[in-house]
């Protein structure tokens, strides 16, 4: 029993200790140039990352962050890639069938991943165009919130009520989009209605000295009221008022409050709806 033991141990020793002879001092070179590759060429790569980012950082000033992110990280990872199939072929690696499969796996994922290449591919175009930016107040894809985070993928938004909203950038890209932050000025538009018979000339008076004392309005472009639309109960005035983006809450709201007062103080009224009724008496 003993020399059976024996003997199936020398079987397996045998051919490890006959290729450690003929290929060990060769496979040990190999491996000791290998290991000296992947090395030097992490060094590369960490560097070549570095400069990388920088040059793409002057070249768009600072402004397009996901973009340098996404060029960084697709350049570096080629670079692993090519490091690791240099290694391999170092080791005497088959790196040609190696090649061919992970060509065959990729045709396959780009199938089963096609949305999320789309949304992909969308987060470039977005990137290059650069529609919006994290702080934004935004419209897309029929939500409105500030952007919060970026990236290839998704947009995050937080909306006013506090609710975060992940937008695949298939769709954000795929649908109008609203930016309400991107220009310096912003108007605010006032519908009012005011009683049939009032004087309009007055009324209209009277709102464009309201809107000129709110705080935060803008003298240029001035406040403007004109006469909007003959409705069933009343004569609807649009009012306009331009502020600065970061005042149009605060500028609006005032705008809404000062003409309230302004007109109850001068006597323009704001009607409530009515109908009137005609009753005919056959009697």
């Amino acid at each position: 029993m003993k020399d059976e033991a024996v003997q199936a141990v020398d079987q397996a020793v045998r051919p490890m200790l006959e290729w450690l002879q003929t290929q060990g001092l060769e496979f040990s070179f190999r491996l000791a140039a290998a290991l000296a590759i992947l090395v030097a060429g992490a060094i590369a790569i960490k560097c070549f990352s570095a400069f990388l980012r920088k040059a793409i950082e002057q070249r768009v000033k600072g402004e397009n962050e996901m973009l340098v992110k996404f060029v960084t990280s697709v350049a570096v990872k080629v670079c692993w890639a090519f490091l690791f199939v240099l290694v391999l072929g170092k080791l005497g690696v088959e790196v040609g069938p190696l090649i061919a499969g992970l060509g065959a796996t990729g045709l396959v994922i780009g199938f089963a991943f096609q949305e999320s290449l789309g949304s992909l591919a969308a987060g470039i175009m977005i990137a290059l165009n650069k529609p919006f930016k994290v702080g934004d107040f935004v419209n897309i894809a029929g939500h409105e919130g500030i952007i919060r985070r970026l990236d290839m993928m998704a947009v995050s938004l937080a909306t006013g009520d506090n609710r975060r909203i992940t937008i695949p950038n298939k769709q954000a890209w795929g649908s109008p989009i609203v930016n309400y932050s991107a220009l310096e000025l912003r108007r605010a538009d006032i519908v009012v209605g005011v009683a049939y018979g009032t004087d309009l000339a007055k009324a209209k008076k009277v709102a464009l000295e309201a809107l000129a004392s709110v705080p935060g309005a803008i003298a240029d472009p001035a406040p403007t009221a004109a006469v909007a639309e003959l409705c069933d109960s009343s004569v609807s005035l649009c009012l306009r008022v331009w502020c600065k983006n970061a005042d149009y809450w605060p500028v609006r709201n005032g705008a809404v409050e000062a003409v309230s007062v302004a007109f109850g103080k001068s006597g323009v009224v704001i009607p409530f709806p009515q109908m009137d009724v005609h009753v005919v008496s056959k009697a």
